[in-house]
C-alpha cells in the first residue's frame, strides 16, 4: 500500500513532467516555426522575381505551440454542445454520441458474456469445446470487423455497436469462465452439505468468489470498447469523438485534433478509475 508521502511525492514529479513536456513543446514549436518562416520567406522572395505576387498571401500551416493549443482549444470547448450541421457540431455532443454507442454496445456484451462464463466455468467439457474458437476471434481487430458489419448489417450506427460489442466480449467472456473455474472446491461442497439451490449457490458463493476476476475482465472490456469505437467511428462514422478527430484532420486543424485526443485519452483514464474503484471494492483476501 502506498504511503500518503509517496503519494505526494508521485503527484510532485508527474506535475514536473508536465512541465518539462509543455516547455519541450513550446521550444520545438517556436525552433520549427522560425525554420519554416525562413524558407517561406526565401520561397516568396523567389516567387516574387519570378513574377507570382499571390506568394505573399499564402498562410504557413505550422504545429500550433502550446499558447495558440489553449485559445484554439478554449474556442471549442465555449460551446461544446453546438449543432449546427453534420460537420459542425461541438466536440461535447461528439464525445456524448461516442459514450452513448459505447455504453449500447458494452452492456450488450456483459449481459451475453457474464452469463456464458459462468457456464463454461462449470462445464469443462463445453469450455474446452468452445475455446478454439474463442482463441480464433479473441485477436481479431475492431477495423477488420467494420468491412463484415457494414455488409451484413448496413447501417452505419448498428456496426458501431457490433464492433464495440465483439470487441468487449472476450476478455469479459474467459475472465468469467477462469474465475469461476477457480472456484475452492470446499465451497461448493459446503453448498451441497447445506442442499442449497443452484440459484442461491450463484448468488451466495459462484459470483462473491469470482466477481473480483469478473470486474476484471469488465475493465478490460471496457477499454476495448473506447478504443474500438474511436477506430470505427474515424471509418464510418457520421458523428462521436474519433469522427471528430478525423473531420477536424481534413480541415487542417491540429489543435482540435490535439484536443479530441486529451479529451479520448482523459475518457478512457476516467472510465477505467471508475472499474478499478469497483474492483478493490469487491476483491477479498483469501
Amino acid at each position: 500500500m502506498m504511503s500518503r508521502a509517496d503519494h505526494l511525492k508521485g503527484v510532485v514529479l508527474s506535475l514536473i513532467l508536465a512541465l518539462i513536456l509543455l516547455f519541450s513543446w513550446q521550444y520545438l514549436t517556436e525552433s520549427n516555426s522560425i525554420q519554416s518562416h525562413d524558407i517561406s520567406a526565401e520561397n516568396r522572395e523567389y516567387e516574387i522575381l519570378m513574377g507570382h505576387t499571390q506568394a505573399t498571401q499564402q498562410p504557413d500551416h505550422n504545429f500550433p505551440s502550446p499558447r495558440q493549443f489553449a485559445l484554439e482549444a478554449w474556442q471549442e470547448l465555449k460551446a461544446p454542445f453546438h449543432n449546427t450541421s453534420t460537420n459542425d457540431r461541438g466536440i461535447g455532443w461528439q464525445l456524448g454520441a461516442s459514450l452513448y454507442r459505447v455504453i449500447i454496445g458494452y452492456g450488450l456484451a456483459v449481459l451475453v458474456a457474464v452469463p456464458l462464463g459462468l457456464l463454461l466455468g462449470q462445464q469443462p467439457i463445453l469450455r474446452a469445446a468452445l475455446n478454439p474458437f474463442i482463441q480464433i476471434l479473441r485477436p481479431i481487430s475492431p477495423l477488420a470487423w467494420m468491412p463484415i458489419a457494414l455488409y451484413t448489417i448496413k447501417n452505419a450506427e448498428e456496426c458501431g455497436i457490433f464492433v464495440i460489442f465483439i470487441c468487449s466480449v472476450w476478455p469479459i467472456l474467459l475472465n468469467t469462465s477462469f474465475g469461476v473455474s477457480r472456484l475452492r472446491k470446499e465451497w461448493l461442497d459446503v453448498a451441497k452439505t447445506l442442499e442449497l439451490g443452484w440459484a442461491r449457490r450463484l448468488w451466495l458463493i459462484i459470483l462473491p468468489a469470482s466477481a473480483p476476476t469478473i470486474v476484471t475482465g469488465m475493465r478490460v472490456g471496457l477499454g476495448i470498447a473506447w478504443l474500438a469505437i474511436i477506430a470505427a467511428e474515424m471509418l464510418v462514422g457520421s458523428s462521436g469523438i474519433g469522427y471528430f478527430v478525423w473531420n477536424q484532420w481534413n480541415n487542417l486543424s491540429i489543435s482540435n485534433v490535439i484536443l479530441a485526443v486529451l479529451l479520448i485519452g482523459i475518457t478512457g483514464m476516467i472510465l477505467d478509475t471508475t472499474f478499478a474503484a469497483l474492483q478493490r471494492r469487491v476483491s477479498y483476501a483469501e
